[in-house]
């Protein structure tokens, strides 16, 4: 063989290598994945998805671009978050879409949906979070297969449970609702009592059924119920009625000597 054909056969297997060395360059530029001596303009990515993490460089910026890339495959219903971390870094989080129930007024809706919490599942259905309640709480995570009970706050104000019967004390006049009760220390006055005129000081006059009381504790004109005595009306004070202490009008003299000093319950009455 001559040195001439020895010389074009030894171009052209220089050629060859060079025709695959480019095509390799080229294919690894155009894929976006670089691995060792990665080029300036490559970042680096973290997708999390399924349960597993994928890390890889890349000179994409698009996030489905990188994704496919990666070969993250996405539903229509699936959606991702992105979250960048540094200039040359990144993550992209994958959230499946999961089967969830939705029971508005006895019509059952299965939705698929890809939401973190059941507020933004709701939103996601055209529901406004401040016009109706739902069971599990707004804050609970969304999981496969969940039940979500949606009521309109007016219709759950209806079935709401009815306020607890208040308690009640037996009177003269039958079962009365009380608000509070205290036990006093009880003493008894007569309408003359202190040189006054039988005048209260809430103006009403001096007699049975008045109790004088400190206003810091019950105030003038509440309605009041000691068994022993009966009902009254806080309509007086006095000097040394003070705190948990009360004075009840007496009609005579013996009325009050019998009473005498002694304590009581007191009943708030509604």
């Amino acid at each position: 063989m001559s040195i001439r054909r020895l010389i074009s056969l030894h171009n052209k297997a220089e050629k060859k290598v060079l025709v695959c060395m480019t095509l390799v360059i080229m294919l690894m530029m155009t894929s976006g994945f670089t691995r060792a001596g990665a080029p300036d303009n490559a970042h680096q990515v973290q997708i999390h998805v399924d349960g597993h993490t994928i890390e890889l460089s890349t000179i994409h910026r698009n996030p489905e671009a990188i994704l496919e890339r990666a070969g993250v495959k996405l539903s229509a219903k699936d959606s991702y978050q992105l979250q960048k971390l540094d200039d040359r870094s990144t993550d992209i989080t994958i959230y499946r879409a999961v089967p969830v129930t939705i029971d508005y007024q006895g019509q059952k809706k299965e939705v698929l949906t890809s939401t973190q919490t059941v507020k933004d599942a709701l939103v996601e259905q055209g529901y406004n979070p401040d016009d109706v309640t739902a069971s599990p709480g707004m804050d609970t995570k969304i999981h496969s297969n969940m039940d979500i009970s949606v009521v309109d706050n007016a219709a759950a104000l209806e079935i709401a449970e009815p306020e607890p019967a208040r308690e009640q004390v037996e009177t003269s006049y039958g079962m009365a609702p009380y608000s509070a009760v205290y036990t006093m220390e009880a003493t008894a006055y007569l309408p003359w009592d202190g040189g006054g005129e039988g005048i209260t000081a809430s103006g009403l006059p001096a007699q049975y059924g008045i109790a004088a009381v400190d206003t810091d504790v019950i105030p003038l004109g509440t309605r009041l119920y000691i068994p022993g005595y009966g009902e009254a009306i806080a309509a007086d004070t006095g000097g040394a009625i003070v705190g948990d202490r009360i004075d009840l009008c007496m009609e005579d003299y013996g009325q009050a000597m019998d009473f005498g000093r002694r304590y009581v319950t007191v009943y708030v009455l509604d």
